[in-house]
């Protein structure tokens, strides 16, 4: 609930200046953990994404030399109907035995080259197969490593500024409520406005504080007076003098 006091102009500059003040410190510290958090959430989805890489490589592998363990097999089978066939051929009784002799021995021996050449090209696949695994097994652990780096840097920025974060945001609501709510939802608009969350600004060499646009001596004059609330025409930002906590 807002403060039902009445403020002087000056009053109710001073606490948007001081609440401005406190946002801008946990402002700060939302800075000083930076993209960590975002980093440890991408690093962890990368991390999450190359082990099921991996998985379904090692799956991909199986399959094939399971392929080249059965044209092995396939290879060995055929050379046995191979031998099979060959010593049938001594003891034929007729042409009509010896051709489909013949042509079973041909159907052989195109079986086995077939096999060859399937192994042959699973052989390549084994080999990029294996390849992929090691580079992305290598991608992983130098992942992991950065994760563990980002989540203990995390942790320690937690850890050092969680209490002190707490602790402002608790004066920042305090503050809100020595503010007209009328004050509080114009600040807190300028604010969304802006990624530095500025919405109080002093002049500075005669220039806004905000945008770095030129204020001109009348309306510092008035700015000085504390006589009304005065935003800045280039940007909206509220403006005050160097003076006003004083």
């Amino acid at each position: 609930m807002a403060t039902t006091v009445t403020q002087t102009i000056k009053e109710k500059l001073q606490a948007l200046y001081a609440l401005q003040q406190i946002d801008s410190h946990i402002d700060e510290i939302k800075i000083l953990k930076g993209e960590l958090p975002i980093e440890v959430k991408d690093l962890e989805d990368e991390v999450a994404g190359l082990e099921t890489r991996i998985e379904k490589l090692k799956g991909a592998l199986n399959e094939v030399s399971e392929g080249v363990s059965k044209h092995k097999a396939n290879i060995k089978e055929s050379e046995s109907l191979i031998r099979k066939y060959d010593k049938q051929l001594n003891s034929v009784k007729n042409n009509r035995e010896y051709d489909a002799l013949s042509k079973e021995l041909e159907l052989q021996k195109l079986e086995i080259q077939l096999s060859k050449k399937k192994i042959k090209d699973s052989d390549g696949q084994i080999t990029s197969k294996e390849e992929a695994i090691s580079e992305a097994e290598s991608r992983l652990k130098s992942k992991k490593k950065d994760l563990k780096t980002k989540k203990v840097e995390l942790t320690e920025i937690i850890e050092k500024t969680e209490k002190e974060e707490e602790k402002l945001k608790r004066k920042s609501k305090s503050a809100r409520k020595n503010i007209e709510d009328r004050l509080v939802k114009s600040y807190e608009r300028i604010r969304g406005r802006y990624r530095n969350g500025l919405a109080v600004v002093t002049v500075k060499r005669e220039s806004c504080g905000g945008c770095f646009n030129k204020i001109p001596p009348q309306l510092q004059l008035e700015i000085g007076m504390h006589k009304k609330i005065i935003a800045c025409e280039h940007c909206g930002r509220v403006l005050i003098d160097d003076e006003i906590m004083s």
